[in-house]
């Protein structure tokens, strides 16, 4: 019977994972040659092409599709023994930004843990600023948010569309401002409500401030207003309402990972991470509302008055 060879398993699903021979290589710390080398002797092993590679693109072909949760489990298998000869524990903190994070959540720390039961995982849910600030204080050893500003490092995961969800019985009558349920004033997805809102000149009022994501998400969905959503994490039982009530589109954003950890352990668990995020999170299609009907002069209006 034919073994499988664990660094071919690790290359195999280091370039699946990231689509990419040459990412693949700087992250296991190789080079691309050896790197295909390793992939070609898994092949060799079980007798499958499992990797199409063209100029553009590389993807599983449909034998490494069925191969690869077998070969995590492999590799999964492998690290835990390796990890049960050690009683030494270590610690990776992440920070994964509130309205970024989701149901799967927990799947997601699941599969980190069974790829390295020896780590202390610590968790923190914060706005994303509120994480970039503590990782650039080196407070956390990586984040997963939303990208902000000009800000150009860290690993695009998946692209992030908006759209604006009510429910679908949601009125808003001609003339009265756009009723709004909003987090904090110092939330980057208010600000990039009101901000589109004033530049087409719809009057608008906040009928709702919470705090946190999930506490608007539960406004909205009982109907109190409408609100600015991730097209992945829209409140159940709303709909995307920007053509039927002639509001502007919103520009897109990418959810990245940022990190400095350097070690192959530490390393390796960022990638398990990534992957199961993108498997759990598939990037929505973005919404293309119809133009916008300004009605009415441009206006201003804050919650109460």
């Amino acid at each position: 019977m034919t073994s499988l060879d664990v660094d071919a398993v690790k290359a195999f699903l280091a370039i699946t994972d990231l689509q990419s021979f040459t990412r693949a290589a700087e992250t296991l710390g190789t080079t691309q040659g050896a790197i295909s080398v390793k992939l070609k002797r898994l092949e060799d092993q079980v007798g499958q092409k499992l990797v199409e590679r063209t100029p553009r693109q590389v993807r599983l072909s449909a034998q490494g599709a069925v191969f690869i949760e077998a070969a995590r489990e492999f590799l999964a298998a492998h690290d835990r023994a390796m990890g049960a000869l050690t009683s030494a524990r270590r610690r990776f903190a992440i920070g994964i930004a509130s309205h970024v994070g989701g149901p799967e959540l927990p799947t997601l720390l699941a599969r980190l843990n069974a790829h390295d039961p020896a780590l202390t995982i610590e968790v923190r849910l914060d706005d994303s600023r509120d994480l970039l600030a503590a990782f650039d204080h080196g407070e956390i050893d990586a984040a997963i948010i939303r990208r902000e500003d000009d800000r150009r490092d860290g690993e695009v995961l998946v692209p992030e569309h908006f759209g604006w969800f009510a429910t679908p019985d949601f009125e808003h009558r001609a003339g009265e401002p756009l009723r709004l349920a909003a987090s904090s004033p110092t939330c980057a997805i208010r600000n990039l409500t009101a901000r589109a809102l004033d530049d087409a000149g719809i009057a608008w009022t906040e009928v709702f401030l919470g705090c946190g994501t999930f506490a608007v998400a539960e406004a909205v969905a009982a109907g109190l207003a409408t609100s600015v959503f991730s097209c992945r994490l829209a409140p159940p039982g709303t709909v995307e309402v920007s053509q039927r009530l002639r509001l502007p589109a919103l520009p897109s954003s990418e959810i990245i990972l940022l990190s400095t950890l350097s070690d192959a352990k530490s390393r390796a668990a960022l990638r398990t991470l990534a992957a199961a995020f993108r498997e759990h999170r598939p990037p929505a299609a973005p919404t293309r509302p119809e133009p916008v009907r300004v009605r009415g002069p441009r206006a201003l209006i804050r919650a109460g008055g």
